[in-house]
């Protein structure tokens, strides 16, 4: 069953781009830099694109950017928040969309439970020590990593 939705994921995105560049020209979306204890980040493979990526994914109607945080941690990987996630930075994307703008926020060990779960959207997750990310990370997710460590001066586009 998952291997049918990605791939009728797979045949849908396409669609949804185009509706969203023509009827929702302005979008926004949240990623999570969730670290444990050790300082290894949490990152997600998806079942319908490839690469390695944080958590996150589109800001509902209605929602704020951390409501949205909220409940993507806990659909894609079980990350409960239980204190605070600190805005990092806000992003702008125009690879995809016509304009679309990702907020991204810090989460650290001991602001958040976890309690690991299933998605049919996520492939797989794990924490991963940011000197030894692994093979397929998107050069976006790494570049946020290291501007995170303070290896990289933050930039403003995705």
């Amino acid at each position: 069953m998952p291997h049918h939705r990605a791939l009728l994921w797979k045949i849908a995105r396409p669609v949804l781009r185009l509706y969203w560049r023509v009827r929702r020209p302005l979008t926004a979306g949240v990623r999570g830099l969730v670290f444990d204890e050790r300082g290894h980040v949490l990152l997600v493979r998806h079942t319908y694109i490839p690469g390695w990526y944080l958590p996150g994914g589109g800001v509902e109607r209605g929602e704020t950017m951390l409501t949205s945080l909220r409940r993507e941690l806990e659909e894609e990987v079980g990350v409960r928040l239980t204190g605070e996630a600190r805005l990092m930075g806000l992003y702008a994307n125009f690879r995809e969309f016509k304009s679309d703008h990702v907020a991204l926020y810090v989460v650290r060990h001991g602001d958040y439970e976890h309690e690991p779960r299933r998605s049919p959207e996520i492939a797989e997750s794990g924490f991963f020590p940011p000197e030894a990310l692994p093979e397929g990370i998107t050069p976006s997710t790494a570049r946020r990593i290291a501007e995170a460590a303070g290896e990289m001066p933050p930039d403003e586009l995705w």
